[in-house]
């Protein structure tokens, strides 16, 4: 009689054992890969070697590319920082968020519409991975709010266990301290799964050239000697990480992805060299688009499509250029999502896809449509464009106030110089109906609770 009793003990505690290893997370802990995300800011699409720049070296980018893929069709959720970034932590489109514009200071939260901060109750990246057993952390430029909004949450309310960062409250590390910070932590982090948001100030103002980089390029002129020895830096930074990577050898096992948050800078006159006592200002901002029309504060191509560089050794296709796959940033969430082999929450309605097919050479077909909204300064809405919708191979942008709307095919005109509106109504017709509906959903105001005690004793 024992005898069965210590035979059925043993059956149901393997039962057990089996049911936790059937019910367990897509992938152990141990085996999920690393992922790191380099954003940098303000880069255009023609700033890099294997882009075409005219006078910009970038070895490390350009090593990326050869050992990586390479992605034409990516693009981010908005031409300035801050709803970019939104776009990037939630999965959603910033305007969901009602982030319109770059934090900023009290009276300009208030012109604009928007919150004081991001809402660190929103479903998070960073919260997804630590919860699913990453180390995460941030380093480098935050600006998810502002340095002068003083009771703002700080990075461990998103999901953070390390951070360090600027354009952020309380302690700022110097730009330059960035990269340093971030090797610092994939090296302490290289025997468990770690998530890494290396958010570069690289070439965004003030510009701060070193005089190792300024003299690789002592025989350009004065501006774009500036620009190439910051883009330089930069790439620098890049090559540091993959370096670091191979070092520990834990390269094949690591996903990164450098990107930028907008396309680039325009450029300032003769007397906007400098930028009081904190470096150069954008009379250095020569950056280039690659041909793409429109900058930084555009929804034409050259304000939104940026580069996205992907680099995981013996799984992604090496030296291939991906001019079919549709991604763009809201993406991002769900995608290194499926990579870590974690579900999406229940709870939570995504904007994006993941395209991790793509990543692996198999082709992605996106099936939602992509949304911009624009308002700029002072949450005007008489901007041209204001608002953008694509749809398959169709990029349509408008603003009703001013009657003007334009229709773009990507595939034949990938840098949007041709509209073909008048030639395709039924077109127009379809996407604007599709794009103002689903302005209609927006929200009308930010969430109370992302409203500074500043703001609300100012009221």
């Amino acid at each position: 009689m024992k005898k069965q009793k210590i035979i059925i003990t043993l059956i149901c505690s393997l039962f057990i054992i089996c049911g936790k290893v059937v019910g367990s997370d897509k992938k152990d802990t141990k085996t999920r890969p690393n992922i790191i995300f380099i954003f940098a800011d303000d880069w255009g699409y023609g700033d890099i070697g294997k882009h075409g720049s005219s006078f910009c070296k970038t070895p490390n980018l350009d090593r990326m590319i050869d050992e990586g893929m390479d992605f034409s069709n990516f693009t981010v959720n908005h031409p300035v920082c801050s709803p970019s970034r939104t776009a990037v932590m939630t999965g959603q489109f910033p305007a969901r968020h009602s982030i319109h514009r770059h934090f900023a200071n009290i009276k300009h939260h208030i012109e604009t519409g928007m919150p004081d901060w991001l809402d660190p109750t929103a479903p998070m990246l960073p919260r997804m991975l630590k919860n699913a057993g990453y180390k995460t952390g941030h380093f480098g430029k935050w600006h998810l709010t502002n340095s002068t909004i003083n009771d703002a949450p700080m990075p461990e309310q998103y999901g953070y266990d390390e951070y360090a960062a600027f354009n952020i409250p309380g302690e700022q590390i110097k730009t330059s301290e960035a990269v340093p910070e971030a090797l610092k932590f994939i090296r302490k982090n290289k025997n468990k799964p770690f998530f890494v948001n290396l958010w570069l100030h690289e070439t965004h103002l003030p510009h701060f050239p070193l005089q190792e980089y300024l003299e690789q390029f002592k025989d350009l002129d004065e501006r774009k000697k500036v620009y190439a020895a910051v883009v330089a830096e930069g790439d620098a930074g890049v090559g540091a990480v993959l370096d670091l990577l191979k070092e520990l050898n834990i390269d094949e096992n690591t996903l990164v992805i450098f990107s930028s948050d907008n396309g680039p800078e325009w450029p300032g006159k003769e007397n906007h060299k400098k930028k009081g006592k904190n470096g150069l200002g954008s009379y250095y901002c020569v950056g280039e688009t690659g041909g793409l029309k429109g900058q930084k504060r555009s929804l034409f191509a050259g304000g939104v499509r940026v580069p996205f560089i992907v680099h995981w050794p013996n799984v992604v296709p090496a030296g291939k250029i991906n001019t079919s796959s549709v991604i763009t940033a809201v993406d991002i969430l769900p995608t290194f999502l499926d990579i870590a082999g974690l579900d999406l929450p229940k709870s939570y309605s995504p904007d994006g896809e993941s395209f991790l097919p793509a990543i692996k050479g198999e082709g992605f077909k996106r099936e939602k449509p992509i949304f911009w909204e624009w308002k700029g300064m002072h949450n005007r809405e008489y901007l041209w464009p204001h608002l953008g919708i694509r749809k398959g191979k169709w990029k349509l942008i408008t603003n009703k106030k001013l009657g003007k709307t334009e229709l773009y095919n990507l595939e034949e005109d990938w840098a949007e110089h041709n509209n073909v509106s008048e030639a395709n109504p039924d077109i127009v017709k379809e996407l604007y109906e599709i794009l103002y509906d689903w302005k209609e959903t927006l929200p009308r105001e930010p969430k109370a609770s992302c409203i500074s005690n500043q703001r609300k004793s100012n009221n």
